[in-house]
C-alpha cells in the first residue's frame, strides 16, 4: 500500500536533492533525513496500532456507547481518507518540508487534545484533527525521499522506511495493551509530543525544502465534498441501529451523503486540477486494483476494529495479550514483504493479487472459527498468520499495478488515490460491519434492550452469558463478512491485475 501523493517516479521532476548552495547531499545527510521521514511517520503507525488494543478501556473509561466508540477510529480515518490527496498536492505546491512539518504540528496538537479529553465527544474531535495533520504528514513522508534520494537509491529507502513501519506496527498493540492494562490508555497520546519534537529538529536541521514549480491550485472543492459527503454517510450508518433507519435524520444523512458524493464526482470532472481525476479510471487495471483495494482494506480495517473488542470482553485477554495476537501479521509482513515482491516480480502481479487476498480471507475465516475460550495458539494464532502472508502477498504487487496502470507523469496521483482507497475503505468497514453486528447482536439476544446491552459487553460490564455469547455470535458473522470481501478481492484480482506476460 503506497502512503504518498507523489510516487518514486516523479522524483526526478523536482528540486531540492542538493544544498542551498546547489552541492549533493552527503550520504550522511541522506541518512538523517530518512530518518525525519522515519520518526515522523512513526507518530501515525504506533498511534493507529496502539489506540486499536487501547479502544475497550476507552470506552469503558469515558462510558460511551457503541457507536462513539466505532467515531475514535472513524473520525481520524474521515479526515485522513478525504484530505491526503489535498496534502500530498499542498507539498508539491508550497513545499514537502514547510507541509510536512505543519502536519506534524497538527498531528502533536490534536493529540495532546485526544490526552487530556474529558469526553469522547471531545477525543473524537482530537481525533479528527489528528486526521488533517496526518492528511499533510503522510504523503510528504515519501515524497520528501523522493526528492532527495537518486532513482538508484530510492528502492533502498523506500524499503528502509517500510520495514521501520513494520517494526512500529509491531511495537504498537504492544505498548497500547500495555498502557492500557499497567497506566492509562492517554500515554499513547503523551508518546507522540516527545516523538514530534524530534521529528522537527531533524527535519529542521536535515531536510532541505522541495517543492514541484509545475504544480498549480488545490482542488479545495474537491476536499470539502468528500469529506461532508464521507462524514454524513458515515453518521447515518453508524447512528442507524439507534435512532431506527425510518429517522428522517438518518433518510437525511445517506440520501444528502450520496447526492454530495454524486456532485463531488461532477466537481472532480470539471475541475482544471481534481484531486482524483477521473479519466485515471478508464485504465481496466487501474479500476479493478482500486476495487481490490477497497475490498481487500475493508476487510482488513472491519477485523482489526472488531477483533480486540472480541479478544478482551469475550475470550476475557487482557489488552496486553490482545496486542500480542497482532505480532504474527506485523512479523510476517516485516520479514517477508521483500521475498513476496520478488515472487511477484517473476511471476507477475495477477497470481499475488488474486492468491493473496483469498489468503487473507481464509485467515480472517479461521479467526470467525476460534472458540470463545481460546487460548493464544487455539485462538488468533493460525488465522493472523494466514491473514499476513495473504496481505503480505497482495500489498506490493498492488503498489506495483496502480503505479503500472498509468503513464509515468501520473504515478504520484494514481498511488495517493490508491491511498485514499485504502483509507476510506477502512472508514467504511467499521460503520458498515457495526450494522451487522448490532442487527446479529440483537436478534441473537432478543431482549427489549438488547442494543444498550451491546454497548454494555463492548464497555466490559458484567453481564448474562447471553449478551457474551451473542457478541461472539455477532464477531463471527462480521468476520466471515470481511473474508467473503477478501475472497472477492482476490476474485477481482485474477480478473483485472496485470499477468506475467504483462511485465515490463
Amino acid at each position: 500500500m503506497t502512503h504518498a501523493h507523489r510516487g518514486p517516479c516523479d522524483a526526478g521532476q523536482v528540486h531540492g536533492a542538493a544544498t542551498p548552495g546547489g552541492q549533493p547531499l552527503s550520504a550522511a545527510r541522506k541518512r538523517w533525513v530518512l530518518a525525519a521521514t522515519v520518526l515522523g511517520s512513526a507518530l501515525t503507525f504506533i498511534d493507529g496500532s496502539a489506540l486499536g488494543v487501547a479502544l475497550p478501556a476507552i470506552q469503558r473509561d469515558l462510558q460511551a456507547g457503541t457507536a462513539a466508540v466505532q467515531w475514535v477510529s472513524n473520525a481520524y480515518l474521515l479526515t485522513l481518507g478525504a484530505l491526503v490527496l489535498t496534502g500530498g498536492a499542498a507539498g508539491d505546491r508550497f513545499g514537502r518540508r514547510l507541509v510536512f512539518l505543519i502536519g506534524v504540528a497538527v498531528f502533536t496538537l490534536a493529540s495532546i487534545a485526544c490526552a487530556l479529553a474529558p469526553t469522547v465527544q471531545l477525543l473524537i474531535a482530537g481525533r479528527a484533527v489528528q486526521g488533517v495533520g496526518a492528511a499533510l504528514l503522510t504523503p510528504g513522508a515519501l515524497a520528501v525521499i523522493g526528492s532527495v534520494f537518486p532513482p538508484e537509491e530510492r528502492g533502498k529507502a523506500f524499503g528502509t522506511w517500510a520495514g521501520a513501519g513494520a517494526l512500529f506496527g509491531m511495537v504498537g498493540p504492544l505498548v497500547g495493551g500495555w498502557l492500557s492494562d499497567h497506566a492509562d490508555w492517554r500515554l499513547i497520546f503523551w508518546i507522540n509530543v516527545p516523538l514530534a519534537a524530534l521529528t522537527a529538529v531533524v527535519t529542521l536541521r536535515a531536510v532541505p525544502e522541495s517543492r514541484d514549480e509545475g504544480a498549480e491550485g488545490l482542488d479545495w472543492l474537491g476536499a470539502v465534498l468528500a469529506v461532508v459527503a464521507l462524514g454524513a454517510l458515515t453518521w447515518a450508518l453508524t447512528a442507524g441501529p439507534d435512532l431506527g433507519w425510518r429517522d428522517p435524520w438518518i433518510l437525511a444523512g445517506l440520501i444528502g451523503g450520496a447526492a454530495l458524493f454524486a456532485a463531488f464526482l461532477v466537481a472532480e470532472a470539471r475541475e482544471k486540477h481534481p484531486m482524483m481525476p477521473l479519466g485515471l479510471f478508464r485504465s481496466r487495471v487501474f479500476s479493478g486494483v482500486n476495487l481490490l483495494t477497497l475490498l481487500l482494506y475493508f476487510a482488513l480495517g472491519g477485523a482489526m476494529f472488531f477483533l480486540p473488542f472480541q479478544l478482551i470482553r469475550v475470550n476475557g485477554w487482557s489488552a496486553t495479550m490482545a496486542g500480542a495476537a497482532m505480532l504474527p501479521f506485523a512479523a510476517v509482513m516485516g520479514l517477508f514483504s521483500g521475498a513476496a515482491g520478488r515472487l511477484a516480480d517473476r511471476f507477475g502481479a495477477r497470481l499475488s493479487l488474486s492468491l493473496g487476498p483469498i489468503l487473507a480471507g481464509v485467515g480472517l475465516g479461521l479467526l470467525a472459527f476460534m472458540p470463545r475460550t481460546a487460548d493464544y495458539v487455539e485462538g488468533p494464532l493460525l488465522g493472523m498468520t494466514v491473514l499476513a502472508v495473504g496481505m503480505t502477498l497482495a500489498v506490493g504487487p498492488l503498489t506495483a499495478a496502480v503505479m503500472g496502470a498509468v503513464d509515468p507523469e501520473r504515478t504520484g496521483v494514481a498511488s495517493g488515490v490508491n491511498n485514499a482507497v485504502a483509507r476510506v475503505a477502512g472508514l467504511l468497514a467499521v460503520a458498515l460491519l457495526g450494522v451487522v453486528l448490532s442487527v446479529v447482536f440483537v436478534a441473537a439476544l432478543d431482549a427489549p434492550d438488547a442494543r444498550a446491552q451491546l454497548g454494555a459487553v463492548m464497555a466490559g460490564a458484567d453481564l448474562e452469558q447471553g449478551a457474551v455469547e451473542a457478541f461472539h455470535a455477532a464477531f463471527r458473522v462480521v468476520m466471515f463478512v470481511c473474508a467473503g470481501a477478501a475472497v472477492l478481492a482476490g476474485v477481482v484480482g485474477a480478473m483485472t491485475a496485470p499477468g506475467w506476460e504483462t511485465r515490463t
